[in-house]
């Protein structure tokens, strides 16, 4: 499987200073820059740091960043299917999750978060893969933005809808708690039909819905 990495740079005019939206970045520039310490969501600042140097290593990771100077203020995370999900089931080398979408609180209004994740699909670098994303409401920041659990939806429908990426059924148990939750899936042109049809088996384990 060719993991195809072409490192993409873009300028966002700021006001005190311009940001800098690049990636997918070598684990080694990742260690080179610091984690702004709004980045919180997931893990504090320094222990989401040291994962994403973790999966800036992997063959398959990527990480696009938004970054101030040498700080980074936000990033989007590429990688395998976590080994104890059902989406790892399919065994499959051509299926990765857009993981974590983070933006820090002070630049939530220069449309970081749309842009890194154009940039991650520039010069067709993801056309050989099925990338799907997991959105779950519980993840999502409704007290910060002050969206009620709709509106977000709605939001995050629109950022990942910005890259060709649309909304997929599923019987996954997580997914159908809630009914905001949701599959969102993108599949390369180039993937072939084998791998699509083995995505759908991953998606639904109850043969009568599918």
């Amino acid at each position: 499987m060719e993991h195809r990495k072409r490192i993409h740079a873009q300028i966002v005019p700021n006001i005190e200073r311009d940001i800098v939206i690049e990636g997918p970045l070598p684990a080694e520039a990742v260690k080179g820059l610091t984690l702004h310490p709004q980045l919180d969501a997931f893990r504090r600042p320094a222990e989401q740091h040291k994962a994403l140097v973790e999966i800036a290593e992997l063959p398959e990771g990527r990480i696009i960043a938004a970054r101030d100077g040498e700080v980074i203020v936000g990033y989007v995370t590429f990688h395998y299917p976590d080994e104890l999900e059902r989406w790892s089931e399919g065994g499959m080398t051509d299926l990765v999750e857009l993981g974590a979408v983070e933006v820090a609180d002070d630049y939530r209004s220069l449309g970081l978060g749309k842009k890194m994740i154009q940039n991650a699909f520039a010069y067709d670098q993801l056309e050989n893969v099925i990338v799907y994303t997991t959105e779950y409401y519980w993840h999502w920041d409704l007290e910060g933005t002050g969206l009620s659990v709709w509106e977000y939806r709605a939001m995050m429908e629109r950022l990942m809808k910005s890259v060709g990426m649309e909304w997929v059924a599923t019987d996954d148990p997580e997914i159908c708690a809630h009914p905001a939750n949701c599959l969102m899936v993108r599949i390369g042109r180039e993937v072939p039909l084998s791998s699509i049809e083995q995505f759908d088996r991953v998606r639904f384990r109850q043969r009568f819905m599918y």
